[in-house]
């Protein structure tokens, strides 16, 4: 699986509290091995052709988008990112 980070997904990293960019990495780690590891929560968005939510913590998500081998992480923070994944 070939992962790349859209630039939104990046800028909006940068901006989460450390905390939460410990959690990311750890689930980023759960994700490598199986994206639909049962600690990640991960669903498709409704609505969204290849998009999927993944949970980081209660309040936290991140985005990705799936083609073939390819992974595109679109977004990431709080479940306002849901309205625009």
């Amino acid at each position: 699986m070939q992962i790349l980070r859209a630039r939104s997904f990046e800028r909006e990293f940068v901006k989460l509290p450390g905390e939460i960019r410990e959690r990311f990495v750890q689930k980023l780690r759960f994700f490598l091995d199986d994206p639909f590891h049962p600690s990640l929560q991960s669903k498709k968005m409704q609505g969204r052709v290849a998009i999927w939510e993944v949970r980081i913590s209660q309040g936290y998500r991140f985005t990705f988008e799936k083609d073939g081998a390819m992974v595109t992480l679109r977004h990431i923070g709080t479940h306002d990112i849901l309205n625009n994944p």
